[in-house]
């Protein structure tokens, strides 16, 4: 029933996508207007910007599921998409709560540059990946599951960078423009800790998953996929080290800042760790 809409209309999952990446432009190109004038930003704009940008990328990451007969995680253009998903389904709940217009500024400057780098990219989407996890569920939900974390962790780096100019502006007294509309120190060290545990948590809840698959074929253990493995044992580290009060404040930002840098880094060595696939074009014929 879902899947008669999308045929009628005409538009493949690429389109879907593109318009997706529009919204994300539109709310950074807003939201930076609104800086340059010194003026707070509508949160409800914003939201409804970034909301709408959210059902355009689900209806075209769900086309590309239907095409590749999976999660869309297969090549890294769906890679980039699905982690800028992540993170934007992530700040609907969290700037909800919170109330915090500006960190969905920052989300979509994130997503602009996430989803307008995978398009920029035309080899990432070259190959049409079917089944890409060899049809076992269990390794599409670690996949997805570890990507999942990473948008989680893409929040908790625009949390930290946050963090860190709301420490410049209030050491150098700087309380006007974009400093201004900053939330409090309390209120991003509690958001940071709170994504950090998350993220934790669900990459161990993957890492659990493939490790019982591994534990039955470990010759599909390589060396990139341990990758994955370090970058869960880097956040576990700065997660315990934060319990114990021995990882706070701008320390502890500067570290999630570098550890998203070094798990974006390892997305292309595990992703091409994968199987090789015959380049047959990306799964949607349609493109604009």
């Amino acid at each position: 029933m879902f899947v008669i809409p999308m045929t009628f209309l005409g538009l493949g999952d690429r389109t879907w996508l593109w318009l997706a990446s529009a919204c994300y432009l539109a709310g950074l190109v807003l939201g930076t207007l609104a800086l340059l004038r010194d003026r707070r930003q509508s949160r409800l704009a914003m939201y409804v910007i970034v909301a709408a940008g959210f059902v355009l990328q689900t209806l075209g990451l769900y086309l590309r599921g239907l095409a590749v007969k999976g999660c869309p995680i297969g090549n890294m253009f769906e890679i980039f998409q699905f982690t800028a998903w992540s993170a934007i389904s992530l700040y609907l709940v969290i700037g909800a709560t919170f109330r915090l217009s500006l960190l969905g500024y920052f989300t979509s400057c994130l997503s602009a540059v996430l989803t307008l780098v995978s398009f920029a990219a035309p080899g990432w989407d070259a190959a049409h990946r079917i089944n890409a996890f060899g049809g076992t569920p269990w390794v599409a939900l670690h996949a997805a599951l570890a990507l999942f974390s990473y948008g989680v962790f893409a929040l908790l780096a625009l949390a930290a960078g946050m963090y860190l100019l709301q420490t410049y502006s209030l050491k150098h007294k700087q309380l006007h423009g974009l400093f201004s509309f900053l939330p409090s120190i309390f209120e991003l060290d509690l958001i940071s800790v709170r994504l950090l545990v998350a993220g934790v948590v669900l990459m161990t809840w993957s890492l659990g998953i493939g490790a019982f698959h591994w534990l039955q074929d470990l010759s599909s253990v390589d060396t990139p996929k341990l990758l994955t493995a370090g970058v869960w044992l880097a956040y576990l580290l700065a997660l315990l080290l934060r319990l114990g009060r021995k990882l706070v404040s701008q320390r502890l930002a500067w570290t999630c800042l570098a550890l998203f840098a070094a798990a974006l880094l390892s997305l292309g060595p595990v992703n091409a760790s994968r199987h090789p696939v015959t380049p047959a074009g990306p799964p949607s014929a349609s493109k604009p």
